[in-house]
């Protein structure tokens, strides 16, 4: 069966596509997103929206939703790094704190926004492939859940369909700036958990882990290990979770009060970009940007992708500019914007030793409220690592 064409075909509906179309769509654009999911589902995350993502929420109208599923906000970030103990607030662009609401309440609201704005959402959709003319992808072929094939048409497909994007392999879109897998980290929830401040990071050895609190009164707790480590701990990965929070002997009792709501899962992500366009697709997300999850900064970004390439589509629909010289200044303002943070965040999830000038550097970031404050602020995503880190008083003697 084949149907209409759509000016923009999107591969995905979570995060990134149900944002990039919410946002086509308002522009009064024809929109068709297709998930395998139903919605609400959940889905692999670390699911906290530093300020940046919140400031989008709100611009689109929609951070009001997530402040009423009753998700606590969270003001105050500590790292704890043994002999240093960094807290500061994330505070920024109007946002007191953070939000990590669980991605069965999020991507609803993302998705229920979407349909709102007058896209069409497929769900129990499967892509089998890509529809292409020469060099051009067109549409895309799949079926729903009753089987029946389908053809779609659409000015552009976009892939917004994560880490593994189907997308992103049918159109070999190039990778670059490549790191390895750099740590494996195992998560899951616990009700009954005392929070001091929000999120907590702690980090010991070649050791991590975080918590921080979601909907319904549940803590997501996240411990993570070297890469090298993987296949040593791989017999007993519980037990290697609790060894984890074991070096941390007060928030391990508080763990021993606590009951854990979910089974233990595991991930470990590679590091790299993809050129994000090419003729008649785009990607969006996760699908052109990927990055260890230590810093949390997947949801902001994929918010963050869904402005810069929905407004580089309306140029080129509106015939104000060629796709590519768009599509172009999009992959430019993407990389632009986060690249240090995609280095700062390799630095940290490698759990090396921070050499001797950084741990002297650090030692002056815990200094001063106005430091500390100010390195949240670079783990959130709203200030560039170089901006801070030239700071002067970071360079000057220790106080005495």
């Amino acid at each position: 069966m084949t149907g209409k064409t759509y000016d923009a075909v999107i591969v995905g509906a979570r995060c990134a596509g149900a944002s990039t179309a919410m946002l086509l769509a308002r522009q009064g654009y024809r929109v068709l997103v297709v998930d395998r999911a139903v919605f609400p589902s959940d889905t692999l995350s670390t699911h906290l929206i530093h300020p940046p993502g919140l400031a989008a929420l709100r611009r689109w109208g929609l951070l009001d939703r997530v402040v009423a599923t009753g998700c606590p906000e969270i003001t105050t970030y500590t790292f704890d790094l043994g002999p240093i103990v960094i807290s500061g607030s994330p505070a920024g662009l109007g946002c007191q704190g953070s939000y990590a609401p669980r991605r069965t309440v999020l991507d609803k609201i993302l998705v229920d926004a979407a349909v709102e704005a007058g896209a069409e959402v497929r769900e129990k959709f499967t892509v089998e492939g890509l529809v292409t003319e020469g060099d051009a992808v067109t549409g895309i072929r799949g079926h729903g859940p009753d089987g029946t094939a389908t053809t779609e048409y659409g000015r552009v497909v976009i892939g917004a369909d994560g880490a593994h994007s189907m997308v992103a392999r049918a159109v070999d879109a190039r990778r670059y700036a490549e790191k390895p897998k750099l740590q494996v980290s195992y998560y899951t929830y616990w009700a009954n958990l005392p929070m001091h401040g929000g999120f907590e990071a702690y980090i010991r050895g070649d050791r991590s882990f975080a918590a921080w609190p979601t909907n319904e009164d549940v803590t997501l707790v996240i411990c993570g290990l070297p890469m090298r480590e993987f296949e040593a701990n791989r017999a007993d990965i519980e037990g290697g979770y609790h060894d984890t929070l074991n070096r941390v002997p007060a928030f391990a009792d508080r763990i021993a009060a606590a009951t854990s709501t979910e089974r233990l899962v595991g991930t470990a992500v590679e590091n790299h970009f993809r050129v994000p366009y090419g003729p008649g697709w785009a990607l969006v997300g996760d699908a052109g940007y990927l990055k260890d999850f230590v810093t949390a900064q997947g949801i902001q970004d994929a918010f963050q992708d869904a402005e810069l390439c929905a407004q580089a589509l309306d140029e080129t629909f509106a015939g104000r500019s060629a796709f590519d010289d768009s599509m172009r200044g999009y992959q430019q303002a993407r990389d632009e914007r986060v690249m240090q943070i995609y280095e700062f965040t390799a630095e940290f999830a490698s759990l090396e030793p921070p050499p001797p000038e950084m741990q002297r550097v650090l030692g002056k970031v815990a200094e001063s409220q106005d430091t500390m404050d100010g390195f949240v602020r670079v783990n959130a995503g709203l200030t560039k690592p170089s901006d801070f880190f030239s700071d002067p008083r970071l360079m000057e003697p220790f106080s005495t």
